[in-house]
């Protein structure tokens, strides 16, 4: 589940819900979820009125974006918020190494990492195509992290291409109305933190940051820094 986390009063894009749906499991990444399943999931959530989905071509390698697409697009637009995410590109491949990431997915596709300007427009409009929608309320930059094991170098190399390319590329695409907010999705505190300090964004996705478990750092450091910025959070388990 997801569970948005209002942070202030700046005038940017503040996600209008309490708790959300998330797309890993429906990705296939634990286990196989036969089609049946997953639209009964999805319409489950949908019949007790959750009104947000987070996806990311990331989860099943578009499986997760089809199964939510083939639901979605039979829907009112203005009746659901989606989040999805930028920065893996998929191509399909003879070649793929599908089966490294997801082994329980049957996507044919490969995936390229791409943070720059040009890489999120094209991730946006592939999303949009595997959805079947004409718009994303929320883009989040996906994985630029630590833990990240997959990055073709490290991280902070990575996160530089974003500030340089990512960053101003989708707060062009805010401001042209083509997305309504963007921030970042990452699983440990320090792209977060980084990111507040450089660039101007909406809503992150604080992913296993913030629990019963682990939450001393997401509440002394992480919390302050974007509540004194007014940007919003996407808690998610």
């Amino acid at each position: 589940m997801q569970q948005a986390v209002s942070s202030g009063n700046k005038k940017h894009y503040k996600p209008p819900f309490r708790f959300g749906i998330g797309g890993v499991p429906l990705g296939n990444e634990f286990a196989v979820v036969t089609d049946k399943d997953a639209y009964a999931t999805i319409e489950a959530a949908w019949n007790t009125g959750v009104r947000y989905y987070d996806i990311a071509p990331w989860y099943g390698l578009g499986l997760a974006e089809r199964r939510y697409g083939n639901f979605l697009h039979n829907k009112k637009r203005s009746e659901y918020i989606v989040s999805s995410k930028v920065g893996k590109l998929l191509k399909a491949s003879k070649t793929a190494k599908n089966k490294e990431y997801f082994p329980f997915s049957p996507s044919p596709n490969d995936v390229v990492y791409d943070y720059t300007a040009a890489g999120v427009r094209r991730s946006i409009e592939d999303s949009l195509q595997r959805l079947g929608i004409d718009s994303l309320d929320i883009a989040v930059v996906h994985d630029i992290s630590p833990d990240n094991k997959y990055l073709p170098t490290p991280w902070q190399d990575q996160f530089e291409i974003a500030r340089k390319g990512a960053f101003p590329e989708l707060t062009r695409m805010r401001e042209e109305g083509l997305i309504k907010g963007w921030g970042t999705g990452v699983n440990t505190p320090e792209p977060i933190m980084q990111l507040l300090e450089v660039v101007d964004p909406d809503v992150c996705l604080l992913a296993s940051q913030y629990s019963l478990i682990d939450r001393k750092n997401a509440l002394d450091q992480v919390f302050p820094a974007a509540r004194a910025r007014n940007v919003s959070f996407v808690i998610g388990s």
